[in-house]
Protein backbone atom coordinates (compact mmCIF):
# COMPACT_ATOMS: atom_id res chain seq x y z
CA UNK A 1 0.00 0.00 0.00
CA UNK A 2 1.45 3.38 -0.89
CA UNK A 3 2.65 5.50 1.89
CA UNK A 4 -0.19 8.19 0.99
CA UNK A 5 -2.81 6.06 1.02
CA UNK A 6 -2.56 5.12 4.93
CA UNK A 7 -5.32 6.42 7.18
CA UNK A 8 -4.41 8.70 8.92
CA UNK A 9 -4.76 9.43 12.91
CA UNK A 10 -4.23 12.32 15.09
CA UNK A 11 -1.44 12.41 17.40
CA UNK A 12 -2.19 13.17 21.18
CA UNK A 13 0.22 14.74 23.35
CA UNK A 14 0.74 13.46 26.75
CA UNK A 15 0.37 15.94 29.56
CA UNK A 16 3.58 15.61 31.89
CA UNK A 17 3.08 14.26 35.10
CA UNK A 18 4.56 16.01 38.52
CA UNK A 19 4.84 20.16 38.19
CA UNK A 20 5.74 22.22 35.10
CA UNK A 21 6.75 25.48 34.69
CA UNK A 22 4.08 27.98 35.54
CA UNK A 23 2.21 25.58 37.32
CA UNK A 24 3.18 27.01 40.93
CA UNK A 25 3.43 23.20 42.62
CA UNK A 26 -0.57 22.76 42.01
CA UNK A 27 0.32 18.89 41.00
CA UNK A 28 2.31 18.75 44.56
CA UNK A 29 -0.91 20.14 46.47
CA UNK A 30 -2.80 17.58 44.90
CA UNK A 31 -0.40 14.42 46.02
CA UNK A 32 -0.72 16.00 49.47
CA UNK A 33 -4.13 15.15 49.83
CA UNK A 34 -6.66 16.55 51.82
CA UNK A 35 -5.37 15.16 55.32
CA UNK A 36 -6.96 11.67 57.18
CA UNK A 37 -10.73 10.81 56.74
CA UNK A 38 -13.08 12.75 59.65
CA UNK A 39 -14.77 10.26 62.18
CA UNK A 40 -18.43 8.98 60.68
CA UNK A 41 -19.55 10.77 63.98
CA UNK A 42 -18.17 14.62 62.75
CA UNK A 43 -19.35 14.13 59.46
CA UNK A 44 -22.54 16.20 59.25
CA UNK A 45 -24.12 13.76 56.23
CA UNK A 46 -23.57 10.70 58.20
CA UNK A 47 -25.89 8.82 60.48
CA UNK A 48 -23.82 8.64 63.29
CA UNK A 49 -23.72 12.34 63.46
CA UNK A 50 -27.58 12.65 63.86
CA UNK A 51 -27.46 10.02 66.77
CA UNK A 52 -24.74 11.47 68.41
CA UNK A 53 -26.52 15.23 68.43
CA UNK A 54 -30.27 13.39 69.20
CA UNK A 55 -27.68 11.58 72.36
CA UNK A 56 -26.38 14.80 73.51
CA UNK A 57 -29.67 16.34 73.44
CA UNK A 58 -31.34 13.48 75.66
CA UNK A 59 -28.08 14.11 77.89
CA UNK A 60 -28.80 17.72 78.41
CA UNK A 61 -32.90 17.22 79.14
CA UNK A 62 -31.31 15.06 82.10
CA UNK A 63 -31.87 16.34 85.66
CA UNK A 64 -27.75 17.83 86.75
CA UNK A 65 -26.52 17.10 83.42
CA UNK A 66 -23.67 19.16 81.56
CA UNK A 67 -23.68 17.69 77.66
CA UNK A 68 -20.54 19.14 76.24
CA UNK A 69 -20.81 20.20 72.30
CA UNK A 70 -18.08 18.13 70.45
CA UNK A 71 -15.04 19.79 70.23
CA UNK A 72 -16.34 22.98 71.95
CA UNK A 73 -14.83 23.12 75.20
CA UNK A 74 -18.72 24.36 76.80
CA UNK A 75 -21.56 23.20 77.02
CA UNK A 76 -25.34 25.03 76.42
CA UNK A 77 -25.45 25.70 80.23
CA UNK A 78 -22.53 27.97 80.25
CA UNK A 79 -24.03 30.27 76.37
CA UNK A 80 -26.48 33.05 77.06
CA UNK A 81 -28.50 33.26 73.28
CA UNK A 82 -30.55 35.33 71.75
CA UNK A 83 -30.16 39.30 70.92
CA UNK A 84 -31.81 40.67 73.67
CA UNK A 85 -30.41 38.27 76.41
CA UNK A 86 -26.26 39.08 74.78
CA UNK A 87 -26.99 42.60 74.75
CA UNK A 88 -27.94 42.55 78.52
CA UNK A 89 -25.44 40.52 79.81
CA UNK A 90 -22.86 42.37 77.98
CA UNK A 91 -24.48 45.23 79.56
CA UNK A 92 -24.04 43.96 82.78
CA UNK A 93 -20.53 43.07 82.48
CA UNK A 94 -21.07 39.07 82.97
CA UNK A 95 -17.81 37.38 82.69
CA UNK A 96 -17.53 36.16 78.71
CA UNK A 97 -15.16 34.50 76.82
CA UNK A 98 -16.46 34.45 73.28
CA UNK A 99 -19.33 35.86 71.15
CA UNK A 100 -20.37 33.75 68.59
CA UNK A 101 -22.37 35.60 65.49
CA UNK A 102 -23.94 33.86 62.24
CA UNK A 103 -22.44 34.69 59.48
CA UNK A 104 -25.35 35.50 57.54
CA UNK A 105 -26.48 37.38 59.81
CA UNK A 106 -29.31 40.62 59.25
CA UNK A 107 -27.66 43.07 61.52
CA UNK A 108 -29.77 45.59 63.90
CA UNK A 109 -29.33 47.92 66.85
CA UNK A 110 -29.07 45.01 68.94
CA UNK A 111 -26.18 43.37 67.01
CA UNK A 112 -24.13 46.32 66.60
CA UNK A 113 -24.89 47.63 70.20
CA UNK A 114 -23.10 44.03 71.14
CA UNK A 115 -20.22 44.12 68.72
CA UNK A 116 -19.72 47.56 70.42
CA UNK A 117 -19.71 45.82 74.24
CA UNK A 118 -17.82 43.24 72.81
CA UNK A 119 -14.85 45.67 71.29
CA UNK A 120 -15.05 47.87 75.00
CA UNK A 121 -14.59 44.80 76.92
CA UNK A 122 -12.32 42.79 74.92
CA UNK A 123 -14.49 40.07 74.16
CA UNK A 124 -13.43 37.78 71.19
CA UNK A 125 -15.78 37.66 68.25
CA UNK A 126 -16.29 34.77 66.25
CA UNK A 127 -18.23 33.94 63.47
CA UNK A 128 -19.84 30.49 62.97
CA UNK A 129 -22.80 28.75 61.05
CA UNK A 130 -26.54 28.62 62.04
CA UNK A 131 -25.37 24.92 62.37
CA UNK A 132 -22.67 25.34 64.62
CA UNK A 133 -24.70 27.97 66.86
CA UNK A 134 -27.66 25.65 67.17
CA UNK A 135 -25.06 22.44 69.10
CA UNK A 136 -23.35 25.17 70.93
CA UNK A 137 -26.83 26.46 72.20
CA UNK A 138 -28.76 23.49 72.80
CA UNK A 139 -31.37 24.46 69.82
CA UNK A 140 -32.04 27.36 72.28
CA UNK A 141 -33.97 29.85 70.03
CA UNK A 142 -30.58 32.14 69.36
CA UNK A 143 -31.17 35.02 66.56
CA UNK A 144 -27.69 34.10 64.93
CA UNK A 145 -26.01 35.49 68.18
CA UNK A 146 -24.86 33.89 71.47
CA UNK A 147 -22.25 34.99 74.57
CA UNK A 148 -20.02 32.51 76.01
CA UNK A 149 -19.62 32.80 79.42
CA UNK A 150 -16.32 32.26 81.77
CA UNK A 151 -16.66 29.70 84.79
CA UNK A 152 -18.00 31.15 87.34
CA UNK A 153 -15.65 32.19 90.22
CA UNK A 154 -17.10 30.95 93.35
CA UNK A 155 -15.66 32.61 97.15
CA UNK A 156 -15.78 30.19 99.69
CA UNK A 157 -18.58 30.44 101.99
CA UNK A 158 -16.92 29.76 105.00
CA UNK A 159 -14.44 33.06 103.95
CA UNK A 160 -18.15 35.19 103.12
CA UNK A 161 -19.45 34.60 106.31
CA UNK A 162 -16.18 35.39 108.30
CA UNK A 163 -15.31 38.68 106.30
CA UNK A 164 -18.86 40.25 106.44
CA UNK A 165 -18.36 39.95 110.19
CA UNK A 166 -15.11 41.59 110.38
CA UNK A 167 -16.28 44.15 108.05
CA UNK A 168 -19.46 44.93 110.22
CA UNK A 169 -17.48 44.98 112.86
CA UNK A 170 -14.84 47.42 111.34
CA UNK A 171 -17.94 49.98 110.15
CA UNK A 172 -17.23 48.95 106.57
CA UNK A 173 -21.05 47.62 105.81
CA UNK A 174 -23.72 50.09 107.30
CA UNK A 175 -25.96 46.74 108.45
CA UNK A 176 -25.45 43.91 110.12
CA UNK A 177 -24.29 40.80 107.37
CA UNK A 178 -27.63 39.48 105.82
CA UNK A 179 -27.40 36.06 103.90
CA UNK A 180 -29.59 33.44 102.11
CA UNK A 181 -28.81 29.83 102.18
CA UNK A 182 -30.27 27.59 99.44
CA UNK A 183 -31.17 23.91 100.27
CA UNK A 184 -31.11 21.43 97.46
CA UNK A 185 -32.40 24.28 94.93
CA UNK A 186 -31.81 22.56 91.48
CA UNK A 187 -33.99 24.73 89.17
CA UNK A 188 -31.65 27.45 87.37
CA UNK A 189 -34.69 29.58 87.35
CA UNK A 190 -35.39 29.56 91.24
CA UNK A 191 -31.86 30.64 91.68
CA UNK A 192 -31.55 33.17 89.58
CA UNK A 193 -34.89 34.51 91.07
CA UNK A 194 -33.36 34.50 94.31
CA UNK A 195 -30.17 36.55 93.22
CA UNK A 196 -32.47 38.52 92.02
CA UNK A 197 -34.22 39.08 95.16
CA UNK A 198 -31.42 39.30 97.70
CA UNK A 199 -29.69 42.30 95.32
CA UNK A 200 -33.21 43.93 95.26
CA UNK A 201 -33.76 43.81 99.10
CA UNK A 202 -29.67 44.32 100.22
CA UNK A 203 -28.12 40.92 100.71
CA UNK A 204 -24.77 40.80 101.07
CA UNK A 205 -24.66 37.18 99.08
CA UNK A 206 -26.06 33.76 98.84
CA UNK A 207 -24.81 30.59 99.69
CA UNK A 208 -24.98 26.99 98.20
CA UNK A 209 -23.84 23.37 98.59
CA UNK A 210 -21.37 22.49 96.30
CA UNK A 211 -23.84 19.26 95.33
CA UNK A 212 -27.38 18.63 94.55
CA UNK A 213 -27.66 22.48 93.72
CA UNK A 214 -28.12 24.60 90.76
CA UNK A 215 -25.05 26.61 89.82
CA UNK A 216 -24.42 29.92 88.44
CA UNK A 217 -25.37 29.35 84.57
CA UNK A 218 -26.53 31.60 81.76
CA UNK A 219 -29.86 30.66 82.57
CA UNK A 220 -29.30 32.20 86.27
CA UNK A 221 -27.63 34.94 84.30
CA UNK A 222 -30.84 35.56 82.43
CA UNK A 223 -33.28 35.15 85.28
CA UNK A 224 -31.35 37.34 87.68
CA UNK A 225 -31.68 39.89 85.25
CA UNK A 226 -28.02 41.15 86.02
CA UNK A 227 -28.35 40.44 89.70
CA UNK A 228 -25.79 37.71 89.84
CA UNK A 229 -22.90 40.32 88.81
CA UNK A 230 -23.69 42.67 91.50
CA UNK A 231 -24.00 39.74 94.41
CA UNK A 232 -21.74 36.72 95.30
CA UNK A 233 -22.60 33.32 94.89
CA UNK A 234 -20.35 31.24 97.72
CA UNK A 235 -19.90 27.54 97.74
CA UNK A 236 -20.33 25.28 100.36
CA UNK A 237 -18.56 21.89 100.33
CA UNK A 238 -20.82 20.95 103.57
CA UNK A 239 -23.99 23.27 103.79
CA UNK A 240 -24.77 22.26 107.32
CA UNK A 241 -21.29 22.66 108.82
CA UNK A 242 -21.44 26.21 107.37
CA UNK A 243 -24.43 27.21 109.14
CA UNK A 244 -22.69 25.70 112.30
CA UNK A 245 -19.93 27.49 111.45
CA UNK A 246 -21.95 30.91 110.72
CA UNK A 247 -24.08 30.81 114.41
CA UNK A 248 -20.24 30.49 116.01
CA UNK A 249 -19.25 34.04 114.28
CA UNK A 250 -22.68 35.43 115.58
CA UNK A 251 -25.38 34.58 112.76
CA UNK A 252 -28.69 33.65 113.50
CA UNK A 253 -30.00 30.90 111.24
CA UNK A 254 -33.67 31.54 109.99
CA UNK A 255 -35.05 28.41 107.97
CA UNK A 256 -38.28 28.84 106.44
CA UNK A 257 -40.93 26.65 106.32
CA UNK A 258 -44.62 26.51 105.70
CA UNK A 259 -45.10 24.32 109.50
CA UNK A 260 -42.47 27.12 111.43
CA UNK A 261 -42.52 27.56 115.16
CA UNK A 262 -42.88 31.52 115.09
CA UNK A 263 -44.05 34.09 112.14
CA UNK A 264 -41.95 35.71 110.24
CA UNK A 265 -43.31 39.70 111.50
CA UNK A 266 -42.90 38.20 115.08
CA UNK A 267 -39.32 37.53 114.54
CA UNK A 268 -37.51 40.59 115.37
CA UNK A 269 -33.92 40.26 113.41
CA UNK A 270 -33.06 43.66 112.21
CA UNK A 271 -29.82 44.04 115.17
CA UNK A 272 -27.82 41.15 114.28
CA UNK A 273 -25.93 39.60 111.81
CA UNK A 274 -28.87 36.98 109.92
CA UNK A 275 -29.05 33.88 107.54
CA UNK A 276 -31.87 32.88 105.92
CA UNK A 277 -32.45 29.22 104.71
CA UNK A 278 -34.83 28.36 102.03
CA UNK A 279 -35.57 24.95 100.74
CA UNK A 280 -36.43 23.26 97.51
CA UNK A 281 -40.28 23.51 96.88
CA UNK A 282 -41.34 19.82 97.06
CA UNK A 283 -39.28 18.50 99.73
CA UNK A 284 -38.51 22.07 101.69
CA UNK A 285 -35.47 21.75 104.24
CA UNK A 286 -33.25 19.04 105.06
CA UNK A 287 -33.22 17.30 107.87
CA UNK A 288 -29.71 18.24 109.08
CA UNK A 289 -30.53 21.38 108.27
CA UNK A 290 -33.79 21.91 109.81
CA UNK A 291 -32.27 21.07 112.94
CA UNK A 292 -29.44 23.12 112.70
CA UNK A 293 -31.55 26.27 111.95
CA UNK A 294 -32.27 28.70 115.33
CA UNK A 295 -35.61 28.77 114.34
CA UNK A 296 -38.02 27.33 111.76
CA UNK A 297 -39.97 30.63 110.30
CA UNK A 298 -43.01 30.90 108.65
CA UNK A 299 -45.19 33.35 106.54
CA UNK A 300 -48.66 33.53 106.84
CA UNK A 301 -50.74 32.69 103.63
CA UNK A 302 -54.51 32.36 103.07
CA UNK A 303 -55.79 28.74 103.54
CA UNK A 304 -56.60 27.50 100.13
CA UNK A 305 -52.94 28.51 99.41
CA UNK A 306 -50.77 25.47 99.22
CA UNK A 307 -47.01 26.92 99.40
CA UNK A 308 -44.96 29.65 98.43
CA UNK A 309 -42.20 29.54 95.40
CA UNK A 310 -39.25 29.71 97.00
CA UNK A 311 -37.64 32.67 95.53
CA UNK A 312 -40.61 34.38 96.35
CA UNK A 313 -40.75 33.12 100.04
CA UNK A 314 -36.90 34.92 99.57
CA UNK A 315 -38.19 37.91 98.34
CA UNK A 316 -41.01 38.73 100.95
CA UNK A 317 -38.31 37.39 103.93
CA UNK A 318 -35.94 40.20 102.57
CA UNK A 319 -38.37 42.57 102.15
CA UNK A 320 -39.56 42.14 105.84
CA UNK A 321 -36.01 42.24 107.38
CA UNK A 322 -35.81 45.13 105.44
CA UNK A 323 -38.70 47.13 106.73
CA UNK A 324 -37.56 46.16 110.28
CA UNK A 325 -33.94 47.29 109.59
CA UNK A 326 -35.08 50.58 108.15
CA UNK A 327 -37.12 50.78 111.41
CA UNK A 328 -34.39 50.64 113.54
CA UNK A 329 -32.09 53.00 112.06
CA UNK A 330 -34.82 55.91 111.93
CA UNK A 331 -35.42 55.18 116.04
Amino acid sequence: MPRDSRPKTSAVRKERKGPTKGTGGQGKRRLEGKGPTPKAEDRVYHKAHRQKQMAERAAAKRPGSRARTSGSGYGADDVVAGRNAVVEALAERVPAKQLLVARDIETDGRVRESLQHCAEQGVRVKEVSRRQLDTSTGDAVHQGIALVLEPYDYPDAAELTAELIEASAKGHIAQPPLLVACDSITDPRNLGAILRASAAFGADGVVIPERRSAGVTATVWKTSAGAAARIPVAKAKNLTQTLKDAQEQGYFVAGLDGDGDTNLPNLNLADQPLMIVVGSEGRGLSRLVRETCDAIVSIPIAAATESLNASMAVGISLYEVSTLRQGVRQQ
